[in-house]
């Protein structure tokens, strides 16, 4: 059976989710397709219908399921719609703007009795964050006591202000930190550079294991993504995001891509393949929309612990039975 997708939003995530459909997976065909700007939807249509309200898409009956890659902002009020018609989202970061928005998702998405939303943290697909994973769950390390996470853009948008490196950065590390342990974050304090950039955020997990994070909005040589787990018998890391290296001009190594895109391919098309599977089985996979909220929770207290200097003691409330 084919699942039927209207994807909303086509900027670069949007249209790069759009071609994933269309080219690289199987049991997915796109049939509707809605933007704010009406002539880039009929340029990226391709015999999709085209709807210029994102609500009308989500009630169409001729739609199955729907990835939400529109702007931020936008992101609550379409994955609540899709709750309410009862479909499949594959929802864009963050779920919502903030935590009291995305913990009303929780509860609507609790009320329904099933799960529908997975949200786009994509490094849970990443084949490297996935062999860190199974090397601790099989105890190859043995227990983590460390783990070392370091983000980097070569700029930061006109648009990214002070806290956004927390809120729309940093928000990965949240989630994948959690992930790669199975710890939840209890704490968390943040030393600023001069200028604000780069952040250093520590963090201590519920087991007492510590988290630090550099996140760096203008580091300039390119995007770096980068983590180390320390355990107590031994250490697993990334290594370079390259299948080939060069020599030249008096230069041995490899190059590092200008934004996340290239970086996570992989998992970005992994990611797609399995939330169409995970539609198509009604067993869900990837990140929830409780791990959406705890995401942007523990963000909001980064951003106040940024500002105050002081350490933040962790707050998200009590897990619901439908994601445990």
């Amino acid at each position: 059976m084919t699942l039927s997708v209207g994807v909303i939003g086509l900027g670069v995530m949007g249209a790069e989710h759009l071609r994933l459909l269309r080219e690289e997976t199987g049991g997915a065909r796109v049939v509707a397709v809605c933007d704010a700007d009406a002539d880039r939807a009929q340029a990226l249509a391709q015999g999709a219908q085209v709807f210029s309200d994102p609500m009308a898409l989500i009630a169409a009956q001729g739609v199955g399921a729907v990835v939400i890659a529109s702007p931020d902002a936008t992101h609550a009020g379409l994955a609540l719609a899709c709750i309410a018609a009862g479909k499949p989202a594959l929802c864009e970061k963050p779920l919502a703007a903030t935590a009291a928005e995305a913990l009303r998702i929780v509860d609507a998405e609790v009320a329904g009795g099933r799960r529908l939303l997975q949200i786009g943290y994509m490094r849970r697909f990443d084949p490297a964050y996935a062999e860190m994973l199974a090397v601790r769950q099989a105890g190859g390390i043995g227990a983590p006591v460390l783990l070392h996470n370091i983000h980097r853009n070569a700029a930061a948008p006109d648009w990214f202000t002070g806290p956004m490196a927390v809120t729309n950065s940093f928000v990965h590390e949240i989630d994948i930190s959690r992930w790669l342990l199975g710890s939840e974050l209890a704490s968390a304090i943040v030393h600023a550079a001069p200028g604000g950039d780069p952040l250093m955020v520590t963090m201590e997990t519920d087991k007492g294991e510590i988290v630090s994070t550099e996140v760096f909005m203008n580091a300039h040589y390119g995007y770096h993504v980068h983590a180390q787990m320390v355990g107590r018998e031994g250490t697993v890391e990334m290594a370079a995001p390259a299948v080939t290296l060069a020599n030249r001009a008096r230069q041995h190594g490899h190059g590092f891509p200008a934004n996340w895109v290239p970086r996570f391919a992989d998992a970005y098309r992994i990611q797609m393949r399995a939330w169409v599977n995970a539609v198509a089985t009604d067993q869900p996979v990837g990140a929830s929309a409780w791990d959406g909220y705890v995401a942007t929770a523990v963000a909001e207290q980064v951003v106040t612990a940024l500002q105050t200097g002081a350490k933040a003691q962790l707050f998200l409330g009590s897990r619901p039975a439908l994601y445990t």
